[in-house]
């Protein structure tokens, strides 16, 4: 049985799997997924609860789900939470495929260093592609009415778009920090373990320093003493390359003792004796046979990424608002008020969040016992 068929028989692997590829497939085409801007508000609509959901008019008549313009009302004076304004007089029926908000498909915009002197100081970034222009969302609805389903934020925005998009950065920060720090880890490991000696000792000797620097406070100071006027692009990229600078040395570690193992088998010393360079015999024969392990290593390594990303964009170092990312729409939490009043506002990006590490999790455990030789599972 080949490892994919093993794969395929492991049902919380499959799971992890597609939870994956659901979310990865909503924030590549958030554009179209997301019902709103997430950077727009929307009049009286601060702090709102979910949609309610309505399939009879005020008659009584079935009309098919609807929903009415809802605003915040003023503050009752018995409770002391604000009331809901519902004009029961527009209904906005709920469509698939309706016509929106204009967006922008694909568009690539570089980040400019913040040294880079302009005609407009205003101007951080420049555009690579404009994109193709659509309007067409997954759903909506037609009329003054607005379908919230996960409420609003304090700004009036919606939440649901905010998730959306904000995946975009939570998600893809492992992917990108994986593709930074892997390779690092995997020429210092390859090196250190074929070459031995004085080299080994000096590359393992800097391997155990990094390591001993505890990560969280690293980031925490080197975020700190970065400019504040940094757009979110530039913040992205900065936080990538910090979390891969303190996250490539323990695959080092690892990589070195596999390769320890590798350079002594025939096919490496075939190499030597045809006149192979350590380069090519490194990269040609000897780091592809650790291809097992960095591929279940990958998928175990990236949510170590989206944690730091949300760490330090809950306390305020990471993504700055409005932009949204799943650590800042975290940063709630610290409202009490929030945490008693509008829960889902905190529930929501903290649910995706332990659910797309639980997702990589499954799938890694699912290929490492696909993948290893010596798996018994039939």
């Amino acid at each position: 049985m080949n490892w994919w068929q093993k794969l395929k028989r492991n049902n919380l692997a499959r799971f992890g799997a597609a939870v994956l590829l659901v979310l990865y497939l909503v924030v590549i085409f958030a554009e179209f997924v997301a019902p709103y801007d997430p950077l727009q508000s929307q009049l009286d609509g601060s702090l709102l609860p979910p949609t309610h959901i309505y399939w009879r008019d005020a008659q009584g008549q079935f009309i098919g789900p609807h929903v009415y313009p809802t605003t915040q009302g003023p503050v009752s004076l018995e409770t002391g939470e604000r009331e809901l304004k519902v004009d029961r007089t527009q209904p906005s029926p709920i469509r698939l495929l309706v016509r929106g908000e204009e967006y922008r498909w694909f568009r690539v915009r570089l980040p400019l260093p913040t040294r880079l002197s302009l005609s407009d100081p205003q101007i951080q970034e420049i555009e690579l592609f404009p994109g193709f222009k659509g309007n067409l969302h997954l759903f909506g609805t037609l009329g003054e009415g607005r379908l919230n389903l996960l409420g609003t934020d304090e700004q009036a925005r919606d939440q649901l778009s905010r998730l959306i998009y904000g995946g975009r950065i939570s998600l893809f920060i492992g992917i990108v920090g994986v593709a930074f720090s892997f390779p690092i880890g995997m020429l210092v490991g390859g090196i250190s373990g074929y070459f031995g000696g004085i080299v080994d000792a000096v590359l393992m000797r800097v391997v155990e320093v990094l390591m001993t620097i505890p990560g969280i406070y690293l980031l925490l100071a080197l975020a700190a003493v970065l400019p504040a006027n940094l757009s979110s692009s530039q913040q992205f990229l900065l936080i990538t390359l910090i979390t891969s600078f303190v996250g490539w040395s323990g695959l080092a570690r690892v990589i070195r003792g596999q390769v320890l193992s590798i350079k002594t088998r025939e096919f490496v010393q075939a190499a030597k004796v045809m006149g192979g360079g350590p380069t090519y015999i490194i990269l040609r024969h000897v780091l592809p046979q650790t291809a097992t392990y960095l591929v279940i290593a990958a998928t175990l390594t990236i949510p170590s990424f989206i944690v730091a990303e949300a760490v330090l964009s809950l306390i305020g170092y990471g993504i700055k608002p409005p932009d949204p990312s799943w650590g800042n729409m975290l940063s709630l939490a610290t409202n009490a008020s929030i945490l008693v009043l509008q829960p889902w506002l905190v529930w929501s990006p903290a649910i995706l969040i332990m659910l797309t590490i639980l997702a990589f999790n499954l799938l890694g455990d699912g290929l490492r016992d696909a993948l290893d030789p010596r798996s018994t599972q039939r």
